[in-house]
């Protein structure tokens, strides 16, 4: 019997690993890599050759029930990130390489801090969502409510509230650790220091949103008294919520060994909040492709001539003005159903002008 080792074939592990050992250390490999992979591929890969860091390896040993949970938490964080980014000039483009998002991932811009929020944010709501499924073993529905509320008003806490609590704790216990090893070629401490704040700001954001859902009981549906829970909002509504942050992101000293403070100096003595996201670095314009920073430029970006806003042709082209194509669509209509049994449909044909930046 042909024997196999741990993740699956010996030549795609040897690959694998030789690639990684040669990625360049400011653009090492990211647990978010996690996220774009093919189905089955981590799981065949095993813990010990994914690429995590050794405390991370050691958690996902200790724990790879929950490796599913870490996979669709990059997945749904990427997928937000591109999502809230669509029609700006910096999309949160990503490349199959092992860092995911390139240099922008160590780069302290305001992107950077967006990136670290809503990564840590989707494996929050990844990990409590298992947890509610009862999908994991250590941990279920958050019952610490249960039995209260204002029987005057006729309403308990019951039902199954999400146990956020849980989930708040693995993101902390396998994104901080990731974190340092991350910021270590480019920025230092400071980096560190910035990473690690965004990322809670972006568990933050998973508890600021949860809503609460009641069911009502009585006679005819009179709601004469109300189950309560709590549960996480959309994740659209999270990155709704870290979108909003971002525009008001705060620029900080780069001051490793000092406790972060705001750069502008009549706001020094103003407070940065848990919820806010910081950052060392202005943001480049995005508008032209430069390789060894990792930005794609807007060159040949869709961009939609009628809007004043970011997706519009004079901000996302930078002014360089644009390309007009005429593109034929055709698309089946007036389909009709015709006994017995199929339907039958014409074919429609429209004309629509599309516009490129140049």
């Amino acid at each position: 019997m042909e024997r196999r080792s741990g993740c699956g074939v010996h030549q795609i592990c040897f690959l694998f690993l030789l690639l990684f050992s040669l990625y360049p250390v400011c653009c090492r490999a990211s647990w978010t890599w996690l996220g774009i992979t093919s189905v089955g591929v981590p799981e065949k890969l095993g813990c010990a050759n994914l690429p995590l860091t050794h405390k991370q390896k050691d958690l996902c040993k200790r724990k790879p029930h929950l490796l599913q949970s870490i996979k669709d938490g990059a997945r749904i964080g990427i997928a937000e990130c591109q999502t809230q980014f669509e029609h700006e000039r910096w999309n949160c483009s990503t490349t199959k390489e092992l860092s995911v998002f390139g240099y922008e991932l160590t780069s302290g811009t305001k992107e950077t801090a967006f990136i670290h929020a809503v990564m840590a944010a989707g494996l929050v709501q990844a990990v409590t969502r298992s947890c509610s499924a009862g999908n994991v073993t250590e941990c279920g529905c958050d019952t610490s409510l249960q039995g209260t509320g204002s029987p005057s008003e006729g309403w308990h806490w019951g039902g199954c509230s999400d146990h956020i609590q849980y989930g708040t704790w693995f993101s902390r216990k396998f994104i901080d650790n990731a974190v340092k090893n991350m910021s270590s070629a480019r920025g230092g401490d400071a980096l560190l220091t910035m990473n690690q704040h965004n990322s809670e700001a972006g568990r933050q954001a998973v508890a600021k949103t949860m809503a609460t859902d009641c069911r009502c009981h009585g006679v005819s549906g009179s709601c004469a008294v109300k189950t309560c829970w709590r549960t996480m909002a959309s994740f659209e509504r999270v990155g709704n919520f870290l979108k909003e942050r971002y525009e008001g992101s705060v620029q900080v000293l780069d001051r490793s060994k000092r406790k972060v403070r705001r750069k502008e100096k009549d706001q020094r003595h103003v407070p940065i909040g848990k919820e806010e996201l910081i950052f060392l670095n202005k943001s480049p314009n995005y508008c032209l492709e430069d390789r060894r920073w990792g930005v794609a430029g807007t060159r040949g970006r869709r961009c939609n001539r009628t809007s004043a806003g970011p997706d519009g042709c004079n901000l996302l082209c930078c002014g360089r003005g644009y390309n007009t194509h005429v593109v034929r669509h055709v698309e089946r209509c007036e389909c009709k159903f015709v006994w017995c049994c199929y339907v039958r449909c014409q074919k429609c044909e429209s004309m629509n002008d599309m516009h490129t930046c140049k």
